[in-house]
């Protein structure tokens, strides 16, 4: 049988998705699209890596059809696309170094502060700008392309460089269960930056629909797989995705 070829966008966003530097997918992603693969055996995905800030033109440019794990939100509204049901939940909270005298109330001013953030990423406190010269104006901001890193620079006690970070929970909660000991550390945020639901965004009149690819995406759902596969990078469901989740 002749196989369908999907082409996948990916970009670093861990523990959602990445780019090993042999090509394969990481991350939930790089388990979802081998139990896809292990389920339907006539279609077969080719990922291709791209960046938070390219990932726009890579699609304008037809290098991909599909993206999973993005919210509208974050740029897609004047794009020829499709947009799933909300497949999965996360959010991403403000840390800072514990200091003494240092509370909650740290976060509360943050156009005060020293901020570390992903170039390409979309955040809340910024309006979900992502031109970096624009955000430079309007904040005192540094941007890398890792959570690593940023969390390094927080550590790293650099109040010129780096007293925020902004950093998903999934990733946080997979950090401290490394490195326990900066939970004595690490002030993190009470109140998110933003709650995020994501969604698989397809192109219009692609190689496959967003509703092509639930169809794919409902036997792993049924048979307890992709729950499976969410809850083992510390994310979340959305509210009342299994119960409101109806097979094609």
């Amino acid at each position: 049988m002749a196989e369908t070829e999907i082409t996948i966008g990916a970009y670093h966003f861990p523990p959602v998705a990445g780019v090993d530097p042999d090509g394969k997918p990481t991350g939930l992603l790089g388990d979802l699209v081998d139990a896809l693969e292990q389920t339907h055996g006539d279609i077969s995905f080719k990922v291709v890596h791209t960046s938070p800030k390219r990932r726009f033109l890579d699609f304008d440019a037809g290098l991909y059809d599909v993206i999973f794990f993005e919210s509208p939100n974050w740029g897609w509204a004047d794009k020829q696309v499709d947009i799933s049901r909300p497949i999965l939940a996360d959010e991403e909270l403000y840390v800072a170094l514990k200091k003494p005298g240092r509370d909650l109330s740290f976060f509360d001013a943050l156009g005060k502060r020293s901020i570390v953030a992903i170039s390409g990423y979309h955040y809340g406190f910024a309006g979900f700008e992502t031109d970096n010269s624009v955000l430079q104006q309007r904040f005192n901001i540094e941007f890398s392309d890792s959570h690593s890193r940023n969390l390094k620079l927080i550590k790293a006690d650099r109040p010129s460089v780096a007293e925020v970070a902004i950093v998903s929970h999934s990733y946080l909660q997979m950090h401290l269960a490394k490195h326990p000991e900066d939970w004595s550390k690490l002030l993190i945020s009470d109140q998110p930056d933003q709650r995020y639901q994501l969604s698989i965004i397809a192109r219009r009149d692609g190689a496959a629909s967003a509703e092509k690819m639930m169809q794919l995406l409902a036997p792993l759902v049924q048979n307890g797989q992709y729950r499976r596969l969410v809850e083992k990078w510390g994310l979340r469901l959305p509210a009342g995705f299994l119960t409101g989740f109806e097979t094609p």
